[in-house]
């Protein structure tokens, strides 16, 4: 009788300690509640760039005016131990940046990069926006990415073209976990100049924000990223050209067309991309250098373009 007393009272404890835990999790959950400024019926996950025929319809100055105030500052994460990949992103799209700087957890000699002194992911990926938000004079627009990634930054800057930047703008490849919609961070991370402002601010709240993410479980770095952003009522959105495709991509360009030459074998390239795609993730650095061939030196001979817009370079550019 002792024994099966003793045994009732261990299922009561551990049945108490398990509801106690439960209580806990969901005091802590990992959906906080958004800003009741602009409420849960968040219905805008769709950021599409201007058509053709919209841009016709823009009178010409207007159009000038635009290209010439969407500028872009470039963060983007280099581990020393790979310094190839560091050399090839500096030798090709990071040139179309109207600022890039690379950020890394350590210093090397050979590695022009800010040294985070920061080995975690998410605190490393915290103390770049925090120095690009410091250190982006009057530039307006955030692009993050990993240095895996190849970016056409004429392509983003043509998606953010009518967008304001004192307005949240958190966009890229939306995927979503469970309640929660995130950006993909191999597909490249977009964030205007309000939505950085807010971001920084949170960071200072480690109740809401926590520099280590949270304590009971880890999250991934966009995940950790769409959770602080959500405290201030910023979304993630979906960048998409004007028929409604994506135009962030967490894959090579050679793993998207190998997939669509086995889907779509009578149509491959216009089922594989969208025309005006701006990333695609993954990318060796050789790929890079296969891309930057083939996106701004190569040329039919004979074609006429019809770009309504021209975006000049930084001053002093030594790009393509």
């Amino acid at each position: 009788m002792l024994s099966e007393g003793s045994s009732f009272l261990k299922g009561l404890l551990l049945g108490a300690l398990f509801c106690l835990l439960l209580s806990l999790l969901g005091s802590i959950s990992s959906e906080p509640q958004s800003n009741t400024e602009h409420g849960d019926d968040h219905h805008h996950h769709h950021i599409q760039a201007p058509s053709k025929e919209e841009l016709q319809r823009m009178p010409e100055d207007l159009r000038m005016q635009l290209s010439q105030n969407v500028r872009v500052y470039c963060a983007i994460m280099v581990q020393p131990k790979i310094l190839t990949f560091w050399a090839a992103t500096k030798d090709t799209w990071s040139k179309h940046c109207d600022k890039a700087v690379f950020y890394t957890s350590e210093s090397a000699k050979a590695l022009e990069a800010v040294d985070l002194q920061e080995k975690d992911e998410w605190p490393k990926i915290r103390k770049a926006l925090k120095h690009a938000f410091e250190n982006a004079g009057d530039l307006r627009w955030f692009f993050l990415a990993r240095a895996t990634t190849f970016a056409i930054i004429e392509n983003l800057k043509h998606l953010l073209l009518i967008k304001d930047s004192s307005q949240p703008f958190y966009m890229g490849n939306v995927v979503k976990a469970g309640e929660l919609e995130y950006v993909e961070y191999d597909s490249g991370i977009v964030l205007s100049y309000e939505t950085l402002r807010q971001l920084v601010e949170v960071f200072k709240d480690e109740e809401r924000c926590p520099e280590h993410g949270r304590a009971l479980w880890k999250l991934s770095e966009e995940k950790e990223l769409a959770l602080c952003l959500k405290y201030t009522g910023v979304y993630a959105e979906n960048g998409e050209d004007s028929r409604g495709k994506g135009l962030f991509n967490k894959k090579s360009i050679s793993a998207l067309i190998s997939e669509s030459l086995a889907k779509n074998p009578s149509d491959v390239v216009d089922n594989c991309c969208p025309d005006l795609a701006v990333t695609f993730g993954g990318m060796s650095p050789n790929q890079m250098q296969v891309m930057m061939f083939g996106v701004y030196r190569l040329r039919p001979y004979g074609h006429i373009y019809h770009d309504s817009l021209i975006f000049m370079p930084p001053e002093g550019s030594d790009n393509d």
